[in-house]
């Protein structure tokens, strides 16, 4: 049975919502979309996507403690069998940076890695979640799939200016190694995979100056795929607005379809 997935850094599902999300919502053919950075509470995110939810839409969604920060969800057609919030840290547990859930064909993951801050402590705290989280994956079996906003760029070829880069924190050498790491324990990047040997196809581009228009983007929203089901990718796409006035957040939908 195939099954699409897609993921979009809302920033901010209150806005997204008044912006074009639930119109994206109603339009797309996506089985399931991981979501990041709802920015709300569970009665907020549900409150702004109350249209979807009437429509079918089921939603799994970890509020993050702190308010107005993180938060991750999982919006699906069908109720999953089950659900989990955080991956066992008692650091993170509560932070919305994670959350999971089973379907008949296949377990589906929404992480929202920190974004960082080189020579920082907000860098440190970044890297003590990726040692956690990347222990809990690799310890993953069966057909899984962690798809979300990693804030970090794996390659020269996922950021437009990577020569001016190299100092900045999501492009920085240890964080790079982590996904190859990922990588070798038997995950594949689907949608690089789809695209070898090509810059892009990113997926964030920033607000200020010409970023958008210009294409100078990073792609840093991505799934993993490990099993039977990394191989069933048979399509990815990046959802990029037709113009910058079209765009209902600063990501763009990456949207991956499985056989």
């Amino acid at each position: 049975m195939p099954t699409i997935i897609s993921t979009i850094n809302v920033n901010g599902v209150r806005a997204a919502a008044g912006k074009g999300m639930l119109a994206w919502l109603a339009s797309t053919e996506a089985d399931i979309v991981c979501l990041q950075e709802t920015r709300a509470t569970d009665e907020q995110t549900r409150a702004a996507l109350a249209p979807a939810l009437a429509d079918g839409w089921w939603l799994t969604h970890a509020e993050p403690e702190s308010k107005g920060r993180a938060g991750v969800g999982i919006l699906s057609r069908r109720e999953p069998k089950a659900a989990r919030i955080g991956f066992g840290s008692n650091e993170f547990g509560a932070s919305g940076r994670y959350v999971e859930a089973d379907f008949d064909d296949v377990t589906a993951a929404s992480v929202y890695v920190h974004s960082g801050d080189a020579g920082t402590p907000r860098q440190d705290e970044k890297y003590r979640f990726m040692a956690e989280l990347g222990a809990y994956l690799t310890s993953r079996t069966g057909e899984f799939v962690v798809s979300g906003d990693w804030n970090i760029a794996p390659s020269e070829l996922d950021i437009k200016n990577w020569k001016g880069n190299l100092k900045s924190a999501g492009f920085l050498p240890e964080e790079r190694a982590w996904i190859q790491e990922l990588l070798a324990a038997g995950y594949a990047d689907v949608v690089r995979s789809l695209h070898p040997g090509v810059e892009g196809p990113y997926s964030w581009w920033s607000y200020r100056g010409r970023a958008f228009d210009n294409d100078s983007g990073w792609r840093i929203d991505y799934q993993l795929a490990r099993g039977d089901l990394a191989a069933r990718a048979k399509q990815a796409v990046v959802e990029r607005a037709a113009a910058y006035d079209q765009r209902w957040s600063d990501h763009a939908p990456v949207t991956v379809q499985y056989r």
